[in-house]
């Protein structure tokens, strides 16, 4: 037991002298660096079962972020935050994945029946709009004026607003919370 910790922690300090030496320039102990840890990196992909073109583009990125925050990293730690960091960066992949649809042919979304609005979407917004607007109105004058300001493009900032209205700033995000509380409470009606 006591040697296998003892070839544990030898492997460690090697390996957090590499990361210091790397820090401050010296390519070689970079390129032992990445010989040292790169089956580790390469495991964590290949555990999100990910195509080896994903997983080779997520080890890419992890050595990157490591050149990126090599003199911010715990040189005693870099195991895990290799491993931590590979994670994220598979997680990362996978979610884009989930939301890129590939396609063969340019035309096949051409005749995707839910690619065109409905008939009467233009005439169920508008009434929307003016069930909001009503609501809107129903609200005490200092209540519109804040909701005007804070919903205008860009909105105004916090400062206009406490001068203009007369409310300390403490008081607009409370303020706000009402106002669209009772928004919502007007429109579920």
């Amino acid at each position: 037991m006591t040697v296998v910790l003892e070839r544990s922690d030898v492997a460690r300090s090697e390996a957090a002298t590499l990361v210091v030496q790397a820090g401050a320039g010296d390519q070689g102990a970079w390129s032992r660096l990445v010989d040292h840890y790169a089956r580790l990196v390469w495991a964590v992909t290949r555990s999100f079962r990910l195509s080896d073109s994903d997983a080779a583009d997520v080890s890419q990125m992890v050595w990157l972020r490591l050149l990126e925050h090599i003199n911010r990293v715990d040189p005693e730690r870099v195991g895990a935050w290799l491993v931590v960091t590979t994670r994220r960066e598979c997680l990362r992949v996978l979610a884009f994945r989930k939301r890129v649809l590939l396609t063969y042919e340019a035309t096949a979304f051409e005749e995707v029946p839910g690619d065109q609005p409905e008939l009467d979407a233009d005439l169920l917004a508008g009434e929307r709009a003016d069930d909001v607007r009503r609501a809107l109105e129903s609200l005490p004058d200092r209540w519109q004026q804040l909701l005007g300001m804070l919903m205008a493009d860009p909105p105004a900032p916090y400062a206009e607003i406490s001068a203009t209205i007369g409310i300390p700033i403490g008081s607009i995000g409370p303020i706000r919370g009402r106002c669209l509380e009772k928004l919502r409470l007007l429109l579920a009606s």
